[in-house]
Protein backbone atom coordinates (compact mmCIF):
# COMPACT_ATOMS: atom_id res chain seq x y z
CA UNK A 1 0.00 0.00 0.00
CA UNK A 2 1.25 3.86 -0.16
CA UNK A 3 1.03 5.92 2.82
CA UNK A 4 2.02 9.61 3.55
CA UNK A 5 4.39 9.78 6.46
CA UNK A 6 5.95 12.02 8.76
CA UNK A 7 9.03 11.19 9.70
CA UNK A 8 9.77 14.25 11.71
CA UNK A 9 8.66 17.98 12.45
CA UNK A 10 8.79 20.49 10.28
CA UNK A 11 7.55 22.39 6.79
CA UNK A 12 5.52 21.31 4.42
CA UNK A 13 8.07 19.44 2.15
CA UNK A 14 9.10 16.47 4.94
CA UNK A 15 6.15 14.91 4.01
CA UNK A 16 7.15 11.44 2.60
CA UNK A 17 5.19 9.14 0.62
CA UNK A 18 6.43 5.39 1.02
CA UNK A 19 5.28 1.51 0.21
CA UNK A 20 4.39 -0.70 3.03
CA UNK A 21 2.97 -4.47 2.61
CA UNK A 22 -1.68 -3.96 2.68
CA UNK A 23 -2.48 -4.50 6.14
CA UNK A 24 -5.25 -7.42 7.42
CA UNK A 25 -8.48 -6.98 9.15
CA UNK A 26 -8.36 -7.94 12.68
CA UNK A 27 -11.46 -9.11 14.64
CA UNK A 28 -14.42 -6.67 14.46
CA UNK A 29 -12.36 -4.75 11.77
CA UNK A 30 -13.16 -3.73 7.79
CA UNK A 31 -10.54 -2.93 5.35
CA UNK A 32 -10.86 -0.25 2.79
CA UNK A 33 -9.18 0.67 -1.06
CA UNK A 34 -9.26 4.33 -0.02
CA UNK A 35 -10.58 7.06 -2.87
CA UNK A 36 -10.07 9.54 -1.07
CA UNK A 37 -8.77 11.02 2.34
CA UNK A 38 -9.78 14.23 4.02
CA UNK A 39 -7.01 16.59 5.01
CA UNK A 40 -7.45 18.38 8.42
CA UNK A 41 -6.03 20.95 10.49
CA UNK A 42 -4.94 18.77 13.53
CA UNK A 43 -2.70 16.91 10.39
CA UNK A 44 -0.95 20.04 9.57
CA UNK A 45 -0.44 20.74 13.75
CA UNK A 46 0.75 17.52 13.59
CA UNK A 47 3.42 17.74 11.38
CA UNK A 48 4.87 21.11 13.16
CA UNK A 49 4.96 18.89 16.40
CA UNK A 50 2.91 20.45 18.06
CA UNK A 51 -0.50 18.37 18.10
CA UNK A 52 0.23 16.17 21.27
CA UNK A 53 -2.61 13.44 19.98
CA UNK A 54 -0.08 12.24 16.96
CA UNK A 55 1.84 9.35 17.65
CA UNK A 56 5.52 9.51 18.19
CA UNK A 57 6.84 10.30 14.10
CA UNK A 58 7.72 8.51 12.51
CA UNK A 59 3.84 8.49 11.71
CA UNK A 60 0.80 8.32 9.16
CA UNK A 61 -1.49 11.11 9.94
CA UNK A 62 -5.20 11.06 8.82
CA UNK A 63 -8.43 10.90 10.48
CA UNK A 64 -11.20 9.79 7.86
CA UNK A 65 -11.26 8.08 4.29
CA UNK A 66 -13.48 6.80 1.70
CA UNK A 67 -13.62 3.92 -0.30
CA UNK A 68 -14.29 0.18 -0.81
CA UNK A 69 -14.29 -2.53 1.06
CA UNK A 70 -12.08 -5.51 -0.18
CA UNK A 71 -12.05 -7.52 3.21
CA UNK A 72 -13.66 -8.28 6.75
CA UNK A 73 -11.66 -10.03 9.89
CA UNK A 74 -13.44 -12.33 12.06
CA UNK A 75 -16.97 -11.34 13.91
CA UNK A 76 -17.73 -9.08 10.77
CA UNK A 77 -20.08 -9.71 8.11
CA UNK A 78 -18.75 -10.56 4.57
CA UNK A 79 -22.05 -8.95 3.27
CA UNK A 80 -19.74 -5.63 4.15
CA UNK A 81 -17.38 -6.87 0.97
CA UNK A 82 -17.91 -4.29 -2.30
CA UNK A 83 -19.54 -1.89 -0.50
CA UNK A 84 -19.25 1.90 -1.05
CA UNK A 85 -18.02 3.31 2.59
CA UNK A 86 -16.47 6.15 4.50
CA UNK A 87 -14.98 6.02 7.92
CA UNK A 88 -13.48 7.42 10.92
CA UNK A 89 -9.64 6.21 11.58
CA UNK A 90 -7.47 6.92 14.42
CA UNK A 91 -4.44 7.94 12.27
CA UNK A 92 -3.34 6.23 9.56
CA UNK A 93 -6.10 7.62 7.16
CA UNK A 94 -3.41 9.18 4.90
CA UNK A 95 -3.27 5.43 3.10
CA UNK A 96 -4.52 3.47 0.24
CA UNK A 97 -5.29 0.51 2.24
CA UNK A 98 -7.02 1.16 5.74
CA UNK A 99 -8.09 -1.09 8.35
CA UNK A 100 -11.03 0.12 11.13
CA UNK A 101 -13.44 -1.06 13.37
CA UNK A 102 -16.80 -1.95 11.79
CA UNK A 103 -18.48 0.56 14.04
CA UNK A 104 -16.75 3.30 12.68
CA UNK A 105 -17.64 2.40 8.98
CA UNK A 106 -20.52 3.94 6.97
CA UNK A 107 -22.34 3.25 4.09
CA UNK A 108 -21.65 6.05 1.25
CA UNK A 109 -25.44 6.83 0.20
CA UNK A 110 -25.63 6.35 -3.67
CA UNK A 111 -25.60 9.89 -4.90
CA UNK A 112 -22.60 10.61 -3.20
CA UNK A 113 -19.18 10.55 -4.17
CA UNK A 114 -16.05 9.07 -2.33
CA UNK A 115 -14.66 12.39 -2.08
CA UNK A 116 -17.92 14.27 -0.67
CA UNK A 117 -18.02 11.47 1.54
CA UNK A 118 -14.54 11.89 3.26
CA UNK A 119 -15.45 15.15 3.70
CA UNK A 120 -18.31 14.24 6.29
CA UNK A 121 -16.78 12.06 9.37
CA UNK A 122 -14.36 15.19 11.53
CA UNK A 123 -15.79 18.18 9.81
CA UNK A 124 -19.92 17.19 9.76
CA UNK A 125 -19.58 15.66 13.36
CA UNK A 126 -17.46 18.38 14.76
CA UNK A 127 -19.78 21.12 13.46
CA UNK A 128 -23.16 19.10 14.71
CA UNK A 129 -21.74 18.64 18.53
CA UNK A 130 -20.62 22.21 18.21
CA UNK A 131 -24.23 23.52 17.00
CA UNK A 132 -26.44 20.67 18.57
CA UNK A 133 -24.77 18.05 20.78
CA UNK A 134 -23.63 20.69 23.13
CA UNK A 135 -24.25 24.12 21.49
CA UNK A 136 -27.69 23.52 21.72
CA UNK A 137 -28.39 26.07 19.13
CA UNK A 138 -31.95 27.50 18.23
CA UNK A 139 -34.30 29.18 15.82
CA UNK A 140 -33.93 32.53 16.04
CA UNK A 141 -30.90 32.72 18.05
CA UNK A 142 -27.33 34.07 16.43
CA UNK A 143 -24.61 32.29 15.59
CA UNK A 144 -20.87 33.22 15.17
CA UNK A 145 -18.97 31.52 12.99
CA UNK A 146 -15.26 31.88 12.55
CA UNK A 147 -13.47 30.33 9.81
CA UNK A 148 -16.93 30.44 8.44
CA UNK A 149 -15.22 29.51 4.84
CA UNK A 150 -13.33 26.48 6.19
CA UNK A 151 -14.52 22.67 5.85
CA UNK A 152 -16.25 22.99 9.95
CA UNK A 153 -17.26 26.28 9.51
CA UNK A 154 -18.53 25.33 6.11
CA UNK A 155 -20.79 22.61 8.01
CA UNK A 156 -21.84 24.65 10.76
CA UNK A 157 -23.51 27.57 8.52
CA UNK A 158 -25.59 24.65 6.81
CA UNK A 159 -26.53 23.05 10.38
CA UNK A 160 -27.21 26.28 11.53
CA UNK A 161 -29.53 27.54 8.80
CA UNK A 162 -31.19 23.79 9.31
CA UNK A 163 -32.17 24.96 12.38
CA UNK A 164 -33.63 28.50 11.75
CA UNK A 165 -30.76 30.09 13.11
CA UNK A 166 -29.09 33.56 12.13
CA UNK A 167 -25.47 33.60 11.37
CA UNK A 168 -22.19 35.84 11.39
CA UNK A 169 -19.12 34.64 10.24
CA UNK A 170 -15.64 35.23 9.50
CA UNK A 171 -13.78 35.07 6.93
CA UNK A 172 -11.33 37.05 4.33
CA UNK A 173 -13.30 39.46 1.74
CA UNK A 174 -12.20 37.29 -0.80
CA UNK A 175 -14.91 34.46 0.25
CA UNK A 176 -17.43 36.84 0.87
CA UNK A 177 -19.30 36.26 -1.76
CA UNK A 178 -19.57 32.18 -1.06
CA UNK A 179 -20.77 32.83 2.09
CA UNK A 180 -23.54 34.90 1.15
CA UNK A 181 -24.55 32.20 -1.52
CA UNK A 182 -24.73 29.31 2.11
CA UNK A 183 -26.62 31.24 4.00
CA UNK A 184 -24.37 33.66 6.18
CA UNK A 185 -26.06 36.59 6.80
CA UNK A 186 -22.83 39.17 7.87
CA UNK A 187 -19.65 38.60 6.65
CA UNK A 188 -16.51 39.85 8.57
CA UNK A 189 -13.00 40.40 7.22
CA UNK A 190 -11.17 39.03 10.34
CA UNK A 191 -8.16 40.87 8.20
CA UNK A 192 -9.03 44.30 8.42
CA UNK A 193 -12.24 44.51 10.85
CA UNK A 194 -12.60 44.08 14.33
CA UNK A 195 -15.34 40.73 15.06
CA UNK A 196 -15.67 41.79 18.58
CA UNK A 197 -17.19 45.14 17.66
CA UNK A 198 -19.25 44.06 14.29
CA UNK A 199 -20.66 41.62 16.04
CA UNK A 200 -22.01 44.59 18.59
CA UNK A 201 -23.22 46.73 16.06
CA UNK A 202 -24.73 43.23 14.29
CA UNK A 203 -26.71 42.57 17.35
CA UNK A 204 -27.51 46.03 18.74
CA UNK A 205 -25.13 45.36 21.50
CA UNK A 206 -27.03 42.04 22.53
CA UNK A 207 -24.21 39.38 21.56
CA UNK A 208 -24.80 36.24 20.09
CA UNK A 209 -26.27 33.42 21.92
CA UNK A 210 -23.00 31.21 20.07
CA UNK A 211 -19.85 31.30 18.88
CA UNK A 212 -17.47 28.83 17.29
CA UNK A 213 -13.73 29.56 17.60
CA UNK A 214 -11.00 27.51 16.55
CA UNK A 215 -8.78 30.49 16.59
CA UNK A 216 -7.31 30.25 20.21
CA UNK A 217 -5.47 33.38 21.97
CA UNK A 218 -6.87 36.44 22.37
CA UNK A 219 -9.72 35.65 19.80
CA UNK A 220 -10.87 33.25 22.44
CA UNK A 221 -11.05 36.39 24.97
CA UNK A 222 -13.24 38.75 22.36
CA UNK A 223 -15.50 35.58 21.19
CA UNK A 224 -16.51 35.51 25.06
CA UNK A 225 -16.98 38.73 25.20
CA UNK A 226 -19.00 38.94 21.85
CA UNK A 227 -21.83 36.83 23.75
CA UNK A 228 -25.22 37.58 24.90
CA UNK A 229 -26.44 36.74 28.23
CA UNK A 230 -26.96 32.73 28.14
CA UNK A 231 -24.30 32.91 25.57
CA UNK A 232 -22.28 29.75 24.71
CA UNK A 233 -18.51 29.67 23.54
CA UNK A 234 -17.34 26.31 21.84
CA UNK A 235 -13.52 26.09 21.29
CA UNK A 236 -12.41 23.36 18.92
CA UNK A 237 -9.06 24.44 17.87
CA UNK A 238 -5.71 26.72 18.01
CA UNK A 239 -4.60 27.92 15.08
CA UNK A 240 -3.10 30.88 16.61
CA UNK A 241 -0.31 28.28 17.45
CA UNK A 242 0.61 28.25 13.95
CA UNK A 243 2.18 30.95 12.06
CA UNK A 244 3.95 30.24 8.89
CA UNK A 245 5.33 26.59 7.57
CA UNK A 246 7.56 25.61 10.14
CA UNK A 247 7.24 25.50 14.07
CA UNK A 248 6.98 28.85 15.89
CA UNK A 249 7.65 28.12 19.53
CA UNK A 250 7.20 32.00 19.77
CA UNK A 251 3.77 31.81 18.40
CA UNK A 252 2.66 29.01 20.46
CA UNK A 253 4.11 30.20 23.73
CA UNK A 254 2.55 33.80 22.80
CA UNK A 255 -0.81 31.92 21.99
CA UNK A 256 -1.38 30.23 25.09
CA UNK A 257 -0.54 33.44 27.21
CA UNK A 258 -3.06 35.00 25.57
CA UNK A 259 -5.75 32.45 26.19
CA UNK A 260 -8.06 34.22 28.65
CA UNK A 261 -7.55 31.85 31.54
CA UNK A 262 -9.09 33.97 34.42
CA UNK A 263 -12.15 34.94 32.51
CA UNK A 264 -13.02 31.26 32.51
CA UNK A 265 -13.41 30.85 35.95
CA UNK A 266 -16.72 29.42 37.88
CA UNK A 267 -17.51 32.84 39.69
CA UNK A 268 -16.97 34.83 36.71
CA UNK A 269 -19.31 32.62 34.54
CA UNK A 270 -21.82 32.40 37.02
CA UNK A 271 -22.23 36.14 37.55
CA UNK A 272 -22.15 36.55 33.66
CA UNK A 273 -24.57 33.97 32.59
CA UNK A 274 -22.33 32.22 30.30
CA UNK A 275 -21.37 29.02 29.20
CA UNK A 276 -17.73 27.91 27.63
CA UNK A 277 -16.98 24.23 26.04
CA UNK A 278 -14.36 22.60 24.54
CA UNK A 279 -15.04 20.40 21.38
CA UNK A 280 -12.44 17.20 20.38
CA UNK A 281 -13.71 14.35 18.16
CA UNK A 282 -10.66 12.62 18.34
CA UNK A 283 -11.33 11.83 22.29
CA UNK A 284 -14.59 10.26 21.62
CA UNK A 285 -12.69 7.29 19.95
CA UNK A 286 -14.21 5.38 23.42
CA UNK A 287 -17.68 6.89 22.43
CA UNK A 288 -18.33 5.49 19.08
CA UNK A 289 -21.88 4.20 19.60
CA UNK A 290 -23.00 7.52 20.18
CA UNK A 291 -20.63 9.17 17.29
CA UNK A 292 -21.99 6.68 15.20
CA UNK A 293 -25.80 7.70 16.45
CA UNK A 294 -24.62 11.19 15.13
CA UNK A 295 -23.57 9.95 12.15
CA UNK A 296 -26.78 8.88 10.95
CA UNK A 297 -28.92 12.00 12.18
CA UNK A 298 -26.09 14.07 9.80
CA UNK A 299 -26.81 11.39 7.01
CA UNK A 300 -30.31 11.80 7.32
CA UNK A 301 -29.96 15.70 7.02
CA UNK A 302 -27.75 15.03 3.97
CA UNK A 303 -31.37 13.01 2.50
CA UNK A 304 -32.76 16.40 2.96
CA UNK A 305 -30.11 18.34 1.43
CA UNK A 306 -29.68 20.41 4.43
CA UNK A 307 -25.93 18.95 4.16
CA UNK A 308 -23.93 19.59 1.24
CA UNK A 309 -20.19 18.91 1.46
CA UNK A 310 -17.86 21.63 -0.68
CA UNK A 311 -14.62 21.08 -1.69
CA UNK A 312 -12.15 22.92 -2.40
CA UNK A 313 -9.41 20.91 -3.70
CA UNK A 314 -8.01 17.41 -4.24
CA UNK A 315 -4.70 16.67 -4.61
CA UNK A 316 -2.57 13.37 -5.43
CA UNK A 317 -0.81 11.61 -2.67
CA UNK A 318 2.28 12.63 -4.39
CA UNK A 319 1.33 16.07 -3.60
CA UNK A 320 0.78 16.01 0.20
CA UNK A 321 3.04 19.11 0.85
CA UNK A 322 1.16 21.37 -1.53
CA UNK A 323 -2.26 20.11 0.10
CA UNK A 324 -0.74 21.30 3.50
CA UNK A 325 0.40 24.47 1.94
CA UNK A 326 -3.10 25.17 0.56
CA UNK A 327 -4.61 25.29 4.03
CA UNK A 328 -1.82 27.19 5.59
CA UNK A 329 -2.31 29.86 3.05
CA UNK A 330 -6.14 30.36 4.22
CA UNK A 331 -6.96 29.36 0.43
CA UNK A 332 -9.65 26.79 1.11
CA UNK A 333 -13.29 27.39 0.55
CA UNK A 334 -14.21 23.94 1.78
CA UNK A 335 -12.66 20.47 2.02
CA UNK A 336 -9.07 19.86 1.14
CA UNK A 337 -8.68 16.15 0.36
CA UNK A 338 -6.26 13.73 -1.26
CA UNK A 339 -6.75 11.00 -3.84
CA UNK A 340 -4.57 7.54 -4.04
Amino acid sequence: MKQIWIPRPGPPGVLEVREERDPLPERGQIRIRVEASGVNFADIMGRLGIYPDLPRMPCVPGYEVAGRIDAVGEEVGTDWIGRDVFALTRFGGYSDVVCTDEIRVFARPPDMTAAQAASLPVNYLTAYMLIEAMGSLHAGETVLVHSAGGGVGIAAVQLARRIGAHVIGTASASKHDFLASIGVDHAIDYRTEDFEKRVAEITYGRGVELALDAVGGSSFRKSFRALSPSGRLGMFGFSAAVRGKKRSRLALLRGALAMPWLRFNPLALMSQNKGVFGVNLGHLWDESPRVAAWMETLLGYQRLGAVKPVIAATFPFEEAAAAHEFIQDRRNTGKVLLIP
